[in-house]
């Protein structure tokens, strides 16, 4: 993998994928200063988006959309990024196939379905033994 994200992987890309490398405008790539500075916005940008979606993971908020949206972000500008990416985008195309899979499909609803009724069967024991008490008292 080459850190210069300016510099096109040889070959075409497989399957229609854009090629790797920098998105950003020729007049900006024509001028290294300006290339850098640019490089180092869209790193700042996608830094706080993905910083973002940190925070977001255990507060409410869509965290893992937030951070993928920061990697695409990066992946305007970055290499490693755009490898990320399509790695990621491939492994969840190959987990909806699995879990659209019949077999699995039947497998998931068995196990969906043999968890409630054990959660119920053990609500209702806990009801029948306690009873429905709330965990303080309310006085009017």
């Amino acid at each position: 993998m080459n850190a210069e994200s300016d510099e096109r992987t040889g070959g075409s890309p497989a399957d229609g994928e854009a090629p790797l490398g920098s998105r950003a405008p020729e007049y900006i790539k024509a001028r290294r200063t300006l290339h850098l500075s640019w490089q180092v916005g869209v790193f700042i940008v996608g830094l706080a988006v993905v910083g973002a979606g940190v925070v977001m993971l255990p507060l409410p908020g869509p965290g893992w959309l937030v951070i993928f949206a920061g990697m695409a972000i990066w992946a305007t500008e970055f290499v490693w990024a755009q490898l990320v990416l399509r790695w990621t985008k491939r492994k969840v195309t190959e987990a909806a196939q699995r879990a659209l899979d019949p077999k699995v499909r039947r497998r998931n609803i068995i196990l969906t379905s043999a968890g409630l009724v054990i959660v119920a069967v053990l609500v209702a024991i806990y009801l029948w033994k306690v009873g429905f008490v709330m965990p303080w008292t309310i006085k009017q």
